[in-house]
């Protein structure tokens, strides 16, 4: 890992994660730039597991958006009637605490309408959801499409343990990895823009990690936080 011109040697991702979390002592943000191949989905469930074990640890301290995120959704396409297909959550993760207390639509869609050209309905109770376009209901959206939703509703969820929220008040770190791999460029631009501006409102409460192989959006990332106290690493892997 390099910082400046000082080039750091680390034998393992979880000595890497404790170095991220000293860097959040003295810093709102840590930006971290990465190819693909390095490990940097790795690394951040490294320093979720290192929230669990530091001293005093009731629990999980951060509330993280990954590849395992995006595992959290899975389609049920109504094989034998190809009518109603859905989008199931897995309810048991704590990143939905709040889902059945604190209706999210207003906020998703608020985002949403932003990149997207369709709407949604969340069942509750069956924790599914349902996409709409025009006239077409219960319609299979496209991995892109899907991705931006799961995204918007992490903004809603991000906002709400930036306000307080009772159902987040364990989180004390946000780490955000790679979250926009199946946008064009100009979603690109407005998500970084977007997160920047949620993120800077939360700045004294929540310390952020954000780790990225898109050079277009880690740019705008630095840019729109470079009035901030904000650290920036480039992580390579030893060959």
């Amino acid at each position: 890992m390099t910082t400046k011109s000082k080039i750091l040697h680390y034998k393992t991702l979880d000595k890497l994660a404790i170095r991220l979390r000293d860097d959040l002592n003295e810093n709102h943000f840590v930006l971290l730039y990465a190819y693909n191949g390095t490990g940097k989905t790795r690394l951040s469930m490294e320093f979720k597991e290192r929230g669990k074990k530091r001293k005093g640890s009731t629990g999980p301290d951060t509330l993280y958006f990954n590849a395992f995120t995006e595992d959290l959704f899975s389609w049920d396409n109504d094989l034998d009637n190809d009518k109603e297909r859905v989008l199931k959550i897995n309810g048991q993760s704590k990143f939905f605490n709040a889902l059945r207390e604190l209706a999210l639509e207003e906020k998703i869609f608020a985002y949403l309408e932003r990149y997207a050209e369709f709407d949604f309905k969340i069942d509750y109770d069956e924790l599914t959801v349902t996409f709409n376009k025009g006239d077409a209901t219960h319609i299979k959206i496209s991995r892109g499409e899907e991705n931006i939703f799961i995204w918007c509703l992490f903004l809603s969820i991000c906002e709400l343990a930036i306000d307080g929220a009772e159902a987040y008040d364990w989180v004390k770190y946000i780490y955000i990895d790679d979250p926009i791999s199946s946008l064009d460029d100009n979603n690109a631009i407005a998500v970084a823009s977007d997160l920047a501006q949620v993120l800077k409102k939360g700045k004294d409460k929540i310390k952020v990690v954000i780790s990225s192989h898109h050079a277009l959006f880690f740019n705008v990332m630095c840019n729109e936080l470079k009035q901030q106290k904000c650290k920036r690493h480039f992580l390579a892997q030893k060959r």
